[in-house]
């Protein structure tokens, strides 16, 4: 392998570091993820940016180096490749973990207008952000600032749409783009990072070991683990679809409270539990796990799923379009596996009629950054991509707030 032949890309989330390392030809030679280590100075963008404002930004900083190079280092000695032979390296983040990456003043986007610093595409020298690569790192642009280049990224890698299409990138910032009629519109919700497995009580990445699938098998509650392991906690994947599992077979009502056990007219009352902090659902125990999901969790979800049906609803709403006018809904995150459209229904993420257009995209702002490494004229369409995009502020507006709280049952 020379050093022309070896592509970087990165996808910098909030929760969930990923990267991919492939050949120029397109091969992927190693793909890792990894838990962003800021979560440690808040689980969310606005934590961390307080932190910053606070004098926190240089360990930020050196936190977020630091998950890079361990991913890095991963990537390298999975596919047995050097570090000099990197020949390109792109990345892609939202306007937050941009600013920290770059240590850039944190108040134009932590407060209004809300504008980026330096939004534009930029070619950073590894000696400024401090990282240990050969090569420089092209980050991707940002729209606004709260829609970053990690959407843009997603879109990038998307074949251009022909019809009216909705995109929607779930992790700790549910991001979203409409296209109808020949425009876009972009915007962002606040999820949380329940999506990604953060702040729940069993939580985890998509990893080994993480319950990806839960299926309602009479009166057992069937789990699949992304690799066939013992389980040993839930990623994003897995707890969709267990809440969509919980409420089928009684054991959530509407408003997403667990049920009393004596209530529960079928032998799945056994998955009834009662934890340090109140009620839960025990998915599994042995000598070494005991996977519960709270009803805190539970709570996290709901904010979550209802900030992502309220964040499409006015999405819809601004741009003119109705429900039944949006012909292809490509969805993308770091939930672990592609979640089944009757879970996706269950649990009313998004509205009902929508659900059965839904395609999944894995990894999908990764695969733009990595089409960007790829494709010989992408600066260009990069250019004209990020300027097509029309921002839409969501939160915080009225129209968010009423959507928000219709959304949060199931």
């Amino acid at each position: 392998m020379t050093r022309t032949e070896l592509r970087l890309a990165l996808d910098l989330g909030t929760t969930t570091l990923a990267g991919r390392l492939f050949a120029a030809d397109g091969t992927v030679l190693a793909e890792r993820r990894l838990a962003n280590p800021q979560r440690q100075l808040g689980s969310d963008v606005i934590r961390r940016l307080e932190a910053a404002l606070a004098g926190e930004g240089e360990r930020l900083q050196q936190l977020l180096v630091g998950g890079i190079e361990a991913l890095v280092a991963d990537l390298l000695a999975e596919s047995g490749c050097r570090r000099a032979d990197l020949g390109a390296a792109a990345a892609a983040a939202n306007p937050a973990i941009c600013h920290l990456l770059r240590r850039l003043p944190v108040e134009p986007i932590l407060y209004p207008p809300h504008r980026p610093r330096h939004p534009e595409a930029a070619l950073l020298s590894p000696a400024e952000l401090s990282l240990d690569l050969p090569v420089p790192l092209f980050l991707f642009p940002q729209v606004s600032g709260y829609v970053g280049g990690d959407l843009v990224a997603f879109l990038f890698g998307c074949p251009a749409p022909l019809v009216t299409t909705l995109y929607v990138d779930v992790g700790t910032n549910g991001e979203m783009a409409l296209f109808s009629g020949g425009r876009w519109w972009v915007t962002s919700v606040p999820a949380g990072p329940a999506f990604e497995g953060g702040e729940i009580a069993s939580g985890m990445a998509a990893l080994p070991g993480a319950v990806c699938r839960v299926r309602l098998d009479g009166d057992w509650l069937r789990l699949e683990t992304i690799g066939g392991q013992p389980p040993i906690g839930v990623c994003g994947s897995g707890l969709v679809e267990v809440v969509a599992a919980a409420l089928e077979g009684g054991l959530i009502d509407r408003h997403g409270t667990i049920a009393d056990p004596d209530a529960v007219d079928t032998n799945l009352a056994r998955y009834t539990a009662e934890a340090a902090g109140g009620r839960a659902l025990r998915l599994y125990r042995d000598a070494a796990t005991d996977l519960l999901v709270t009803q805190q969790d539970l709570r996290s979800f709901q904010l979550a799923k209802g900030a992502v049906r309220a964040g499409v609803e006015c999405l819809l709403q601004r741009a003119g379009v109705a429900v039944g006018q949006v012909e292809d809904v490509v969805m993308t995150g770091a939930f672990g596996f592609s979640l089944a459209p009757e879970a996706l229904k269950r649990v009313a993420m998004l509205p009902g009629n929508m659900v059965d257009k839904v395609r999944f995209v894995p990894a999908g702002a990764l695969e733009g950054v990595s089409r960007y490494l790829r494709e010989p004229q992408a600066a260009g369409r990069l250019e004209s991509l990020v300027g097509a995009l029309t921002p839409y502020p969501l939160s915080g507006t009225p129209a968010f707030e009423k959507a928000f709280l219709h959304a949060i049952d199931f």
